[in-house]
């Protein structure tokens, strides 16, 4: 056919398979999955990238898309977390001990932000507002937001951020309200920052290293992604880290579960690459050093952030301590962490209050 419309005399033969080449490459790109189409990302309407099957709001993970949690989640004003992750057909991630996983261009992390109606009723229904992606493409991952419509069938990219106003009933049988917020992109980048690049936060073998309850029962998933060849290089399971569940007694200390808690709400910050490295306070699992953990530790900048307390913690006495009087403000410049919370996190203040009146008197006085 390329030849009756492009005559030797019209085009020359170059150009003939110049463009042959250019149709067949076309057709063979718009054959792709749309999750394998990662040059066009990000796409208008979440439906569009095919990462569930059935009624969106259901989000039942279409084949190739594995539904994952953590062990200890960050906190974002009680909201409910689906999580999802898409690796490309022959890609593996590549295990890392202390540090998120390895992931190949291609992989998608899904997290789907959700109320309940009732906390203490999950059969009670929920509304769903937001679905974030995280995409990895040859140039580094990329931050894309989705915002769900009234009828709950569909959600369309939204880079602008948006505060829109949420109730349900908490755990305790009351009337919870709040003005939740969206982020823009730029406010994704702010928490998903290391050494300048936008990373994953949630995806470490220590938070990962737990039981899922997939369809057809609960398997680790350590162990579930190694066995599906989407993880490479683990090794026994034995010696994998795990974090405990933060407000499971039975998971762990109440040292190991306050750090824990720590980490993943303020270490993607409060690290030695991360945006908040001149504080000189780093709160990642593995830190030991008590001056970089905050104990007996005079904050550099803080301004009215301190609170007029002088130290980040003072062991034994949280209502001394900098961490608990910024976690518990929910003002600008004062309140800890700086964004992906409107409200106090009080079952956490208590966490950390708990472990602080726990700590060895240091003198810091």
């Amino acid at each position: 056919m390329l030849t009756r419309i492009f005559t030797p005399a019209a085009k020359p033969l170059g150009t003939v398979l110049v463009i042959a080449v250019l149709l067949q490459a076309c057709t063979k790109d718009d054959q792709l999955h749309p999750l394998d189409r990662v040059d066009a990302m990000p796409y208008e309407k979440l439906s569009d990238y095919g990462l569930f099957s059935g009624p969106l709001n259901q989000l039942q993970p279409a084949p190739g898309v594995i539904p994952y949690d953590l062990n200890t989640p960050l906190f974002s004003d009680y909201a409910g977390k689906a999580r999802f992750i898409y690796i490309p057909s022959g890609g593996k991630a590549t295990y890392r001990e202390n540090e998120v996983f390895d992931f190949p261009p291609g992989t998608i992390l899904v997290k789907t932000f959700y109320f309940d109606n009732d906390q203490r009723d999950p059969e009670a229904g929920r509304k769903i507002y937001e679905t974030r992606l995280l995409i990895h493409k040859k140039t580094g991952w990329e931050a894309e937001n989705y915002l769900w419509n009234e009828s709950q069938t569909e959600a369309f990219h939204y880079v602008a951020g948006k505060t829109i106003p949420v109730s349900w009933v908490h755990t305790d049988g009351t009337l919870r309200t709040t003005m939740y917020h969206i982020p823009n992109k730029n406010e994704c980048k702010g928490c998903h920052n290391k050494n300048d690049m936008v990373v994953p936060i949630g995806p470490k073998a220590r938070n990962i290293n737990k039981n899922y309850n997939y369809a057809d029962g609960p398997r680790n998933q350590i162990e579930e992604w190694t066995r599906l060849g989407l993880l490479t290089g683990t090794p026994p399971l034995a010696d994998v880290p795990k974090v405990p569940v933060w407000n499971d007694a039975s998971s762990g200390s109440l040292n190991d579960r306050a750090r824990a808690y720590l980490d993943v709400n303020c270490a993607h910050c409060h690290t030695a690459n991360g945006p908040a490295n001149s504080s000189g306070l780093f709160l990642d699992y593995t830190e030991h050093n008590p001056t970089a953990l905050g104990i007996c530790k005079p904050p550099l900048a803080a301004g009215q952030g301190s609170g007029g307390l002088k130290y980040s913690i003072v062991p034994g006495k949280p209502e001394a301590s900098i961490f608990i009087y910024r976690m518990n403000s929910t003002q600008p410049d004062v309140a800890m962490p700086e964004l992906g919370r409107s409200l106090v996190h009080e079952e956490a203040v208590r966490l950390i209050s708990d472990w602080i009146a726990s700590l060895p008197p240091a003198g810091c006085e």
